[in-house]
């Protein structure tokens, strides 16, 4: 994943900071992510949901809302709307370049934003909300005993996470103001709602008012256990593989023809997390898989290892190929199963001239059906004609050069 930083004019004119998260590979769609209130770009569920989307072909573009992070103009003077109108600003830039977006994210109250946004946004196809109040008025109740001051002088400075907001009466009045139900109804694309159940901040009733004002299709995933910031990594993790997994579904993600000699296009393999070894694995935009070492070795455990991944394809290859003689022949074979492990033996152990350690490894076929001896002797031949079988037993050759 590449990040191209830039600034586009907001709302009211003012350069707002935006990251452009492009993934390494073909660009097959975009999305654009609205934080959490008085949050930024760059919240840790910001961060790896653009991750795992990049991974996946679809850029993502993050930017802190009018007078937050580093954007310009004042926060005191921003309001609901005019956050709905900074995404529709930022969507307006993406189209600027090329890059009309397909797909909203929004956080907190960065959700009911692009509820709000998207039916006025041509070409937003999916929708999602994570922890999102269906009353945007609800932001108020964290203002306190300030709402009043705020309301007879016009602004008020307010604490929120342990920082200083000045917050001005026409946030107020608006969010009071703007009900989402007709926005909600209005939006003919696809909504995914997620919503962790413990969430102290927004409960989770909101979700099920959201879910039920919407048309369909429509999907609700609850975040069991996750704060309302999904400020664990864990949760983080979840919901961007949910996000990713669903939006394939509904985002059109039609990759290039793959290079000549690569049949099966490119495996790109992306850090995850740089203070550990989870990896994100990514074929083509639809096929998602997780590599990382146990927690012995220094991992998470959340996938399996490198060599899990080896011993993984010489198992499946082993059965397709199996199963393709079998049907062939049409012998009545009704299932097949392949157990591998991998493991280093001296060379003389394996028979071989060299002194040095091998890798081996053992794998055990079981086949189940109506089948005599004849033909289980020679499924156990076929096993040995697998492509990979035979890339393992082969030297191989591995050209490394540094990308630019």
């Amino acid at each position: 994943m590449t990040t191209i930083r830039f600034t586009f004019p907001g709302h009211a004119g003012h350069d707002l900071a935006a990251r452009l998260d492009m993934p390494s590979g073909p660009h097959l769609a975009t999305a654009i992510f609205a934080h959490c209130f008085t949050c930024g770009k760059d919240i840790l569920a910001a961060r790896r949901i653009a991750a795992r989307l990049a991974g996946m072909g679809i850029a993502v573009l993050r930017f802190d809302f009018t007078g937050l992070g580093h954007s310009k103009g004042e926060f005191s003077n921003t309001d609901f709307t005019s956050n709905a109108n900074d995404i529709a600003a930022a969507a307006t830039a993406l189209e600027a370049r090329g890059m009309a977006p397909s797909m909203l994210i929004g956080h907190s109250l960065g959700g009911s934003a692009v509820l709000k946004a998207a039916p006025n946004i041509p070409g937003i196809l999916a929708t999602v909300t994570i922890g999102a109040p269906f009353d945007p008025g609800h932001v108020a109740e964290q203002f306190g005993t300030a709402v009043t001051k705020i309301m007879t002088d016009g602004v008020a400075e307010v604490s929120l996470a342990g920082r200083p907001f000045k917050i001005g009466r026409q946030f107020i009045e608006d969010v009071q103001d703007s009900a989402l139900t007709d926005a909600i109804a209005a939006f003919k694309g696809a909504l995914l709602v997620l919503h962790g159940p413990r969430d102290a901040t927004v409960s989770i009733d909101n979700a099920s008012q959201i879910f039920m004002a919407a048309k369909h299709p429509k999907s609700f995933v609850t975040l069991d256990g996750a704060d309302h910031l999904l400020s664990s990594a864990a949760d983080a993790e979840y919901a961007a593989d949910v996000i990713a997994t669903w939006a394939s579904h509904y985002i059109p993600l039609t990759p290039p023809a793959p290079p000549i000699g690569v049949p099966e296009g490119i495996v790109r393999v992306s850090e995850a997390d740089a203070d550990g070894f989870l990896q994100d694995i990514q074929s083509g935009p639809k096929h998602h898989a997780l590599a990382d070492e146990p927690l012995a070795y220094g991992g998470t455990d959340k996938g399996m290892s490198p060599y899990g991944f080896v011993t993984a394809g010489l198992g499946a290859c082993t059965a397709m190929t199996i199963r393709m003689y079998a049907r062939r022949k049409k012998w009545p074979l009704t299932h097949v199963s392949v157990d591998v492990n991998h493991g280093k033996v001296h060379a003389q152990d394996a028979e071989t001239s060299s002194g040095t350690k091998v890798d081996q490894f053992h794998r055990a076929i079981t086949l189940t059906g109506d089948l005599d001896a004849e033909q289980r002797a020679r499924l156990l031949e076929i096993a040995d004609k697998c492509p990979v079988h035979r890339t393992l037993e082969k030297a191989s050759e591995v050209i490394t050069t540094l990308a630019d």
